[in-house]
């Protein structure tokens, strides 16, 4: 560790994004590996009963990523081509891109202070041929989902939570993934997640009757519960996808379930230090919570001045920073759903996130916010 001319240590850089991985996993890798079954079989229902315990939803579906999750929820909500989906601008392509794989239209909801999709933007945006509203708990922190399901019941239309950033968040004092709120929950165990199974994601259905239909279009349509060899299963009687997960895959899962909560709450703990410190810093500004939800803080975001200088400043000490994502309506595939977003365009050029995840020490922590103290 050196030090740098304005007397601040520079270190090696402290990454944005690590993986969690536990050291176990290779033994029951290997049994896995070797034991003749590497698709989707006794594991994958291993992991799905390990993770409806913990969700208390036993609609549990484990897919293929969490952006099959998504396409499977827009499916089970029955969005057709032509149809309009109510979406956030700020969260990962994959949700406008599972949109426009299904033909539907994207009708775009501005955003509000803490990042999360607006309510009132929900509202405002449901057209006649609104099928399926899709939103984003940002970084872990839950979008209003009460107001938001509310709405959605008055129109009659399901709501997609996507919850990628949010597993074991809380809203209201139940788990994100019960479905209370919304129709369908999806969770993704991509590689750098709070619980990775180093791609795959889940989703949770509100109701049976989705998850036994999701059960048949995840693999081809076909039926696997039967005592018929599912390779000769005829006839299929609705169209499906790959989808599913593989059994190699649930087994990682399976055993970063006994790590994974030591991530969430070293990241809650390094964001609640975050709030603290960097209270009435010059050029920052911490994001609006409610005391009704707890977030994952799987990222920490921060508002910032001159975000560009701030960006350049923090890599020249060795502390990686992103905005993460871009928002998606501005893609080139996106431009014919362009539409006034106010609070986006106000927010959009401050938005940065800053490392807290479980590989950030106290040491590590206070070196940040030292750092932003010090201004760029």
């Amino acid at each position: 560790m050196g030090t740098s001319q304005d007397g601040i240590f520079k270190k090696n850089t402290i990454p944005l994004f690590k993986v969690l991985m536990n050291p176990k996993v290779m033994k029951p890798l290997k049994k896995t590996l070797m034991s003749g079954w590497i698709g989707q079989g006794p594991k994958v229902d291993q992991f799905e009963q390990k993770l409806s315990k913990i969700i208390g939803n036993e609609n549990c579906l484990t897919v293929s990523s969490g952006t099959a999750g998504l396409s499977l929820s827009l499916r089970l909500a029955g969005v057709q081509p032509g149809d309009d989906v109510i979406n956030t601008p700020w969260t990962c392509n994959s949700d406008s891109e599972t949109i426009l794989m299904h033909g539907a239209n994207i009708v775009w909801a501005d955003i509000q202070e803490d990042l999360n999709i607006s309510p009132q933007s929900i509202k405002e945006s449901i057209t006649p041929k609104t099928k399926a509203i899709m939103i984003t708990h940002i970084g872990g922190y839950p979008c209003d989902l009460e107001e938001i399901y509310n709405i959605s019941k008055e129109y009659n239309i399901p709501v997609i939570e996507d919850a990628a950033h949010a597993f074991t968040s809380f809203y209201k004092d139940a788990i994100i993934g019960d479905c209370k709120f919304s129709n369908f929950c999806v969770f993704s165990f991509q590689a750098i997640k709070h619980l990775t199974s180093v791609d795959g994601g889940c989703v949770f259905t509100k109701t049976k009757k989705d998850y036994d239909r999701g059960k048949l279009l995840r693999w081809f349509g076909i039926d696997r519960t039967t005592d018929v060899n599912p390779r000769s299963t005829f006839p299929i009687q609705e169209w499906g996808y790959k989808y599913h997960m593989s059994d190699i895959a649930a087994t990682i899962g399976i055993s970063n379930l006994d790590i994974f909560q030591q991530s969430v709450l070293k990241s809650r703990d390094n964001a609640f230090f975050y709030k603290q410190t960097l209270v009435n810093v010059p050029g920052v500004n911490l994001l609006p919570e409610k005391p009704d939800r707890i977030s994952s803080y799987w990222m920490f975001s921060i508002l910032v001045e001159d975000r560009p200088n701030f960006i350049k400043m923090m890599e020249s000490k060795g502390i990686e920073v992103s905005t993460v994502q871009a928002r998606n309506d501005k893609n080139p595939y996106t431009k014919k759903f362009k539409k006034e977003l106010p609070m986006m365009d106000k927010l959009e050029s401050h938005i940065i996130v800053i490392p807290n995840g479980f590989w950030v020490t106290k040491e590590d922590r206070k070196y940040i916010a030292e750092t932003i103290k010090r201004g760029w």
